[in-house]
């Protein structure tokens, strides 16, 4: 009964996913994490007893739960519009390890391998959703999520280790009737509590509103209806402070006199962002796509330009290039001379 109402939850969860953000990665992610939870209720339960295809894809599915998990924080915490394809090929490679598990005989040094990188596999997705809340925290403008957030990633990320601590403590043999009866509680009532608290939030908080497909994101608000975000505008516009590539929120309202929680309001308020980065990389990629453009700044190398405009490194830039243009900085700069010499 406690797996039933746990996938019934789930389920629901996962229509209203379907229903209003469909578009949005994160959303399609979480939809896929819950497909791997219950797969994770039906192969704990017990019901396949003997080797069977359908058996094999439950097992596959709850495999996946754990990167699938990782795969969601990343998107989720940072608002990110799809999906690395390095991230993806890791959390395959956990997908095939598994079946590599299922199809070998236990004992066999195959599987013994495959046993233990399945653990490991399990520990490092946990650890990397725990990290993606720590390092992204501050940057969180929607506060609702910036509040629960960490205890619910934290919840399903003990759920995971403590999984694999009862599996790698009882290997090689089954664990304890005890520990699995414990660790499925466990995840039961963290299922619960998580779908509990997500279906009371509102999905644009979670998510964002819904949008139609290629239109920009627009502020509840005009900016003049708020002194503090035309001051904003005007300071970010005059100072330029968003070359700073250690500039925080807190730094920012230190800047401007202001109290943190009531910028991070304004931003998300007024300006219609929901993450600081995001925020300060529209300024710094305004400023490269001029850049590029401008014919006397042809021989400038491009990852000049982007560390002038406040991006550390270049694999951040190039990410947020592709994503905001769909195309590489290079290419960009080669259209923009070509239309500017045609001009």
């Amino acid at each position: 009964m406690a797996r039933g109402g746990s996938i019934a939850l789930l389920v629901q969860w996962s229509w209203i996913l379907i229903r209003d953000h469909w578009r949005d990665v994160p959303a399609r992610l979480a939809l896929a994490m819950n497909v791997g939870i219950c797969s994770y209720f039906v192969v704990t339960a017990g019901i396949f007893c003997r080797p069977s295809m359908i058996g094999l894809l439950f097992a596959l599915g709850a495999g996946a739960t754990p990167g699938l998990f990782w795969l969601f924080a990343k998107a989720w915490f940072n608002d990110e519009k799809q999906v690395d394809p390095i991230s993806a090929l890791l959390v395959g490679l956990s997908v095939a390890n598994t079946l590599v598990v299922q199809l070998t005989v236990p004992g066999e040094t195959a599987n013994a391998i495959s046993a233990v990188l399945f653990r490991a596999f399990m520990l490092a997705f946990a650890g990397a959703a725990l990290w993606e809340v720590w390092r992204s925290r501050e940057g969180d403008l929607v506060e609702r999520r910036r509040r629960i957030r960490p205890v619910l990633v934290c919840v399903v990320a003990i759920c995971v280790i403590a999984i694999a601590f009862v599996e790698v403590a009882a290997s090689p043999g089954e664990p304890p009737a005890s520990w699995r009866l414990a660790v499925a509680s466990g995840g039961l009532l963290a299922v619960f509590g998580f779908c509990a608290v997500l279906l009371r939030m509102r999905q644009g908080d979670m998510f964002g509103l819904a949008e139609v497909t290629g239109a920009p994101a627009k502020p509840a608000q005009s900016p003049g209806d708020d002194p503090l975000a035309a001051r904003l505008l005007q300071f970010m516009a005059a100072q330029m402070p968003y070359r700073d590539e250690t500039l925080s929120i807190a730094k920012l309202a230190a800047l401007l006199g202001e109290q943190e929680y009531r910028l991070r309001r304004t931003i998300n308020g007024q300006l219609g962002h929901r993450n600081f980065s995001a925020f300060l990389n529209g300024y710094r990629l305004a400023e490269v796509k001029s850049a590029l453009a401008d014919p006397s700044q042809r021989e400038v190398p491009i990852i000049t330009i982007a560390l002038d405009a406040g991006f550390g490194s270049l694999g951040p830039f190039n990410r947020a290039f592709r994503e905001a243009e769909r195309m590489t900085p290079s290419e960009f700069r080669t259209r923009a001379l070509a239309v500017s010499e045609i001009g």
